[in-house]
């Protein structure tokens, strides 16, 4: 079903700044095939983004409080309708920030997202352990559901899906999204070995492995 149908399109490991402090940013871009004020309605239209991402409830305004459903909260720090979108990410006990950026490109929009963690965060065990694919294959899956969404008006997340997420198909895209994100890990100056087993326990845990 979903074979030729992709997550993110570019994905990079790189280092930035957030207010003052040395951080390192999850990064994933994709086209898509629509004009901004639709792909910034699918991102930010309650209605809308169940279709491709779990429920969000709260003050969907500028410095108003969400919440996702079954995972994090945050405050929305900026919103520009069609151009950008910052937020901070706040789950289990610790703070990051994600920002979303639309493009025109070609016939489409081009959506970067980037996931920021203050660098300290990096020693966790967390991160040890799996690295940027911890939050990697997950924004993966978004990028797929949003693009089955915008291109057939998907109604539900793949991964809502118990059929499709225990299907061989869902974990070799999983597995698949790993080893990209390991791939980046290492273009960004990782050791090689440290990004690959990163990769490893990742793809381990999104696929029960």
């Amino acid at each position: 079903m979903l074979s030729n149908v992709i997550g993110a399109e570019f994905r990079q490991v790189a280092d930035r700044e957030w207010e003052g402090r040395p951080a390192k940013a999850v990064v994933a871009a994709r086209v898509y095939p629509t004009d901004a004020d639709d792909l910034w309605d699918a991102l930010t239209n309650p209605e809308r983004i169940p279709r491709w991402f779990s429920p969000v409830s709260g003050d969907l305004r500028l410095g108003g409080r969400f919440q996702i459903q079954g995972n994090a909260g945050g405050t929305i720090l900026r919103c520009d309708p069609a151009e950008a979108l910052d937020i901070t990410w706040e789950f289990a006990g610790a703070t990051s920030w994600v920002t979303l950026r639309l493009a025109r490109e070609g016939d489409g929009v081009r959506l970067t997202l980037e996931h920021i963690f203050p660098t300290g965060d990096l020693d966790g065990e967390h991160w040890q352990k799996y690295g940027p694919g911890a939050v990697g294959v997950g924004w993966d899956l978004s990028f797929l559901g949003l693009g089955l969404h915008l291109a057939a008006g998907g109604a539900r997340p793949p991964e809502a899906d118990p059929a499709w997420i225990a299907s061989d198909e869902a974990k070799a895209f999983m597995r698949d999204s790993a080893q990209a994100w390991a791939e980046a890990h290492i273009a960004s100056g990782e050791d090689a070995a440290t990004a690959q087993g990163m990769a490893q326990a990742t793809a381990a845990f999104y696929t029960g492995g």
